[in-house]
């Protein structure tokens, strides 16, 4: 039989049409397709700030005259730093600095002021969680001209030789974590919850739908298995792939990087498990939603993209607005990243990690239980 010579612009058409009831019968995909480039925008345009401002701030104040009070509120007035508390001990400025509830302890020094006016330069002291070198290096260069512009209103009549260049006091800056201010400190250890958000969840969706797409899963759920046994064991054999994943990122960190591990073995090892089975828990969830393997895919970019532009992970997390800061907390990437450096670079033990951990588990159990109630629904 003879094919028709020529174009059709008829024939053209009929593909056309064809295409678009096939989209609109895959609404899925087309919400996604919809979906993320709106969520680049959203995130890329207001979620993301490459200057972090607002860090966290802790004052050690030993002094409590009237030209600290004007250094205090010219600090304040900035848009660096947030104090959000005082210590009146360097052990509970360190531990501030190592729960991360603070990014930065400005200390100002007993007889800063007599010092100040007596012309001798006085040391105002900023120690600073440099453990993310990027937020760290902003406040700390700016910290010297704020403080002179805060101090500039008393250099008059007899001070008046105070304001002249360079400032009559000196910052001390000290780098806590990552004192050469390497950024594969601050990355490697992260890059390593980064691998397994990527991994596990995409492994898991995928591995999953291609059995339903095999026919093979309706084999499966003939059988008298339970649900929930279908779930472990399914699962499991990807927590050892999560190990390798691990035990390989941290022996690239030791001998490539030079990254020391200081924290706790436990603590570590805890932690990691944890986030490998709330990534597995969501990659089976997943699973559950979607119909083809392409579909699994494109659900984990959806996933994964958030998790990396809000966890913490390439910028800043205490930078962000209040919203991207309550999407972040609600990613499992969020909590493993405060753990992993908190571990690796502060020696960190498995009762410092505990909130973190915590919200992990819960994470867990939601997943856990959404997957779980998705799978009773399609077994009907």
């Amino acid at each position: 039989m003879r094919r028709n010579a020529g174009f059709s612009t008829a024939r053209v058409a009929a593909v056309f049409f064809k295409e678009l009831v096939q989209m609109r019968r895959d609404r899925l995909t087309f919400a996604i397709m919809i979906g993320m480039p709106v969520m680049q925008l959203i995130l890329f345009g207001y979620a993301i700030n490459t200057d972090p401002r607002h860090l966290p701030t802790i004052i050690e104040r030993r002094e409590d005259g009237p030209i600290t009070r004007s250094l205090i509120a010219g600090l304040e007035a900035s848009s660096y730093f947030d104090f959000v508390g005082a210590v009146d001990s360097a052990e509970a400025a360190d531990a501030a600095l190592k729960s991360g509830e603070a990014s930065f302890v400005i200390t100002i020094p007993e007889g800063f002021e007599e010092r100040l006016v007596r012309s001798e330069r006085p040391q105002l002291l900023i120690s600073a969680d440099a453990s993310d070198p990027v937020s760290a290096a902003g406040p700390v260069g700016a910290l010297s001209e704020i403080a002179a512009r805060a101090l500039r209103p008393h250099f008059e009549g007899a001070l008046a030789p105070l304001a002249a260049r360079p400032p009559p006091f000196e910052v001390i800056v000290h780098r806590l974590y990552n004192p050469t201010g390497k950024t594969a400190f601050n990355i490697v250890p992260g890059l390593l919850g980064v691998i397994l958000t990527m991994t596990m969840v995409m492994i898991t969706s995928i591995a999953l739908t291609r059995e339903t797409e095999r026919g093979t899963m309706e084999t499966l759920l003939s059988t008298p298995l339970q649900p929930i046994e279908i779930m472990i064991g399914k699962t499991t054999p990807y927590v050892l792939v999560g190990v390798f994943q691990t035990t390989l990122v941290l022996a690239a960190a030791a001998l490539l990087f030079g990254i020391p591990f200081r924290g706790s073995l436990i603590a570590f090892v805890t932690g990691t498990t944890v986030f490998i089975a709330a990534n597995l828990m969501l990659g089976y969830l997943i699973s559950t939603i979607v119909r083809t393997q392409m579909q699994a895919m494109q659900m984990t970019f959806f996933v994964f993209l958030p998790s990396l532009l809000l966890s913490g992970f390439m910028f800043p997390f205490a930078a962000m607005p209040s919203w991207a800061q309550t999407i972040g907390d609600m990613l499992p990437l969020t909590h493993f990243l405060r753990i992993v450096r908190a571990v690796i670079l502060k020696g960190a033990n498995l009762a410092e990690i505990g909130e973190d951990l915590m919200m992990l588990l819960v994470i867990l159990g939601v997943f856990t239980t959404a997957a779980l109630l998705r799978f009773r629904r399609t077994i009907d």
